[in-house]
């Protein structure tokens, strides 16, 4: 598949016809009908001149920008388009440090011989090509010196030189442009590669959108970072290039008048000052399109994935309209940014035009005065070009360095917070407690008198004093919990909408840790890394939670891209998968970064991956059988989510949880979608495998499969220390009409 980047430029500009000696160099000029790509085009006479990157990236932004998660839509805040109207400008020395911290760890990394070998010979090209320039700017003097002599012979002496270099140097523009392409597409491979690896690292993505802590990750990770590789690079070539160029064309310059370098160098200093002052807000406006474009483009995607829900509800008027908002958003901060362009540009059209006519000006009365040839005119106009881009960097690419210093923005915002630099982590880490997750052995331990201290070998999950605390906003969501789950006990936890319910299992599974008290679960031995007598782990992620035999049913199962084989080995065996000996190409890869598999720590047993009968069978166990022909098979690929009733999906998350063979597993709601003869017989397959459950659940049919409930009232006051919940036998409690809380 191949990857758009994004090259450096100079912004186009359509010029009045002119005398050939007169017209400005093609770094200054737009294209020519050939299209960027001409190499014969740009041979001595500066860099390709494709669309500016400003506009290049906001069109990205328009096409791909990638939606938030649906945990943000879930939240309400994340993706919310007015969550950020306006943001503070971001100070030079913050941008340079978030430049460094962003690009530098690419060239220092396990590809760094690559890296450096490839970008070595881009600069070695572009030196080719700057001298390739320089032979052309000698080579143009004596071409219009032949043609103002009427030398016929010279001319076509000339002219077959001409010929000659082009043949000879378009090559090394060309291998230029490809190596500088492909260096660009293996660095955002290895930054994609390296971005990702955080991102799902320690539940970050979980973080991130469940407590709305920046917007659009995903957009940051695509366009971004390929934004950011393609201008990084072709920035850093436009520098050296305008270094050598300088060095190269002030001697021809100098040499020929003095007084027209100093007045280049007074001229493009000015006009760089003039226009930091004019194009001060495009950064921060490029910042925000990035985000408006965005959050627009997650609306749409939001519609086709709920398009059955909007057309039930009768719902169009009302999102069309809300996404007319969100556009409203978007045009309104690019009027913005087109109207502070123009501004801009203004300046900028008249500094290009200005400068046609400048140096020939400043030079004629020496040719009329006959101290100088006729092509020493075109000679001295186009040094004065090549060495007035060079000093006019920032005026010519302001809008794209602008432009570029938002990518920056953004990916050092995201860099800061995957690294955990970000305060809103850091401030709640600071202001609540954490709740302690720890897996021990059933195993008998020593104690620190020296006794043997027995564990009871049934035990599976002890809570001790847990206070749940919501992570933002630190409302109080259950009140010193304490409870223990022995083999064959199972718990329906229970209460009303807003109690908390979910809320227990988040900080059973280790995804919310604000509060306080000790979660622990007792393990096989032969799960724990450490399987010493005794031994105990923190818990460090969700693959070691999963690992050490404790499973999750949401209510609405994750349907996974892939095959039907895919859904029910999912997520036990996702790893043997996707790195099966079939797919083994580590030996041949040219991007072996791109197959590694971040590995947790705490790995524990897991069962043998099932065979096609076993996968076959435990459909048939759960009654799902007859999907089989309608898709032809275990390998068919659809789009489950669609395809699939929830009910079904509901039938394939059991299976996948009979196939992994938990010790123990959370069940929220994970039959709401079910007729009571489907729940009561899928409960029983788990039960009857040896299988710990705890239930979320409403319905009264649940009573009869759980030996012990769980109730949960909501907590009336902020910081209430009363204890809200109650424990007790479903035995006692079939019954009752309400919850057992007296009134």
């Amino acid at each position: 598949m191949q990857l758009p980047t994004t090259p450096i430029c100079f912004p186009s500009i359509k010029l009045p016809a002119l005398p050939l000696l007169l017209q400005p160099s093609p770094r200054l000029a737009s294209a020519s009908a050939s299209g960027p790509g001409s190499a014969a085009r740009r041979l001595g006479l500066g860099l390709p001149t494709p669309p500016s990157v400003a506009s290049a990236m906001r069109r990205r932004g328009r096409r791909r920008a990638a939606p938030t998660s649906r945990a943000a839509a879930g939240s309400g805040e994340a993706a919310a388009p007015d969550s950020q109207e306006k943001r503070d400008g971001t100070d030079l020395k913050t941008l340079a440090t978030r430049f460094w911290k962003v690009a530098a760890p690419y060239w220092w990394s396990e590809d760094k011989t690559q890296a450096r070998l490839r970008l070595a010979a881009v600069f070695a090209l572009t030196l080719g090509t700057t001298g390739i320039s320089v032979g052309f700017n000698f080579l143009g003097r004596d071409f219009y010196n032949a043609l103002a002599d009427k030398d016929q012979e010279k001319f076509t002496q000339q002219l077959l030189y001409y010929l000659g270099a082009f043949a000879g140097g378009i090559p090394f523009f060309v291998l230029r442009d490809y190596a500088k392409e492909t260096l660009s597409l293996r660095w955002r491979s290895w930054m994609t590669s390296y971005y990702m690896k955080r991102y799902f690292n320690n539940r970050t993505f979980y973080k991130i959108q469940s407590q709305s802590i920046i917007d659009n990750p995903d957009q940051r990770i695509n366009d971004d970072l390929s934004a950011f590789t393609g201008t990084a690079l072709a920035f850093s070539l436009t520098l050296f290039n305008a270094a050598v160029d300088l060095i190269s064309f002030s001697n021809i310059l100098y040499g020929i008048y003095p007084p027209l370098f100093i007045v280049l160098v007074v001229y493009s200093l000015g006009g760089t000052a003039i226009s930091v002052v004019l194009g001060k807000n495009l950064v921060n406006l490029n910042f925000m399109q990035e985000k408006k474009e965005a959050d627009f483009r997650y609306g749409l995607v939001r519609v086709r994935e709920n398009a059955e829900s909007i057309a039930f509800y009768g719902g169009e008027e009302n999102e069309l309209q809300l996404l007319l908002d969100r556009f409203r958003r978007a045009f309104d901060n690019l009027s913005e940014l087109l109207i502070a362009s123009r501004n801009l540009e203004f300046f900028t059209s008249g500094y290009r035009y200005l400068i046609q006519i400048l140096p020939a000006a400043v030079v004629a009365p020496m040719y009329f005065s006959g101290k100088i040839e006729f092509g020493v005119i075109n000679q001295s106009v186009s040094a004065f070009n090549h060495i007035l881009s060079d000093f006019s960097l920032i005026v010519f690419q302001f809008q794209s360095i602008s432009a570029f210093s938002a990518v920056i923005d953004r990916l050092g915002e995201f860099d800061d917070l995957l690294d955990g630099n970000e305060s809103s982590l850091s401030s709640q880490n600071d202001t609540v407690d954490e709740i302690s997750i720890i897996f021990k052995s059933r195993s008998s331990a020593v104690s620190s008198n020296g006794s043997l201290t027995q564990f009871d070998p049934c035990m599976v999950l002890e809570i001790l004093n847990l206070t749940l605390i919501t992570p933002r906003s630190g409302n109080v969501l259950i009140t010193d919990l304490t409870l223990e789950l022995k083999e064959k006990d199972h718990l329906l936890v229970m209460g009303p909408s807003g109690s908390g319910k979910t809320s227990l299992l988040r900080a059973l599974a280790g995804l919310w840790t604000s509060g306080t008290g000790d979660i622990i679960y007792h393990v096989r031995d032969s799960m724990l890394q450490n399987a010493n007598v005794g031994s105990e782990e923190v818990l460090q992620s969700s693959k070691q939670r999963r690992d050490n035999g404790i499973f999750f049913v949401p209510q609405r199962p994750y349907m996974v891209l892939g095959t039907l084989r895919q859904q029910l080995l999912y997520p036990t065996w996702s790893e043997d998968v996707h790195h099966s000996p079939n797919n083994n190409t580590e030996s041949t890869d040219p991007l072996p970064f791109l197959s590694e598999v971040v590995t947790s720590e705490g790995v524990g047993a897991k069962p043998e991956m099932p065979s096609t009968a076993e996968l076959v069978r435990v459909l048939e166990v759960v009654r799902l059988s007859y999907i089989l022909p309608r898709f032809n098979g275990l390998d068919s690929m659809h789009d489950w989510a669609s395809v699939l009733s929830l009910g079904e999906q509901q039938r394939l998350a059991f299976a996948r949880l009979l196939l992994a063979k938990p010790t123990l597993v959370l069940l929220d709601e994970s039959t709401s979608a079910l007729d009571e003869a489907n729940e009561a017989h899928l409960y029983s397959q788990i039960e009857a495998a040896g299988i710990t459950y705890i239930s979320i659940g409403h319905r009264k049919t649940l009573h009869k499969f759980h030996n012990k409930a769980l109730y949960i009232s909501k907590s009336e006051l902020a910081g209430s220390t009363l204890r809200n919940w109650e424990l007790k036998p479903t035995s006692q409690i079939s019954a009752e009409e309400s919850s057992p809380f007296s009134s």
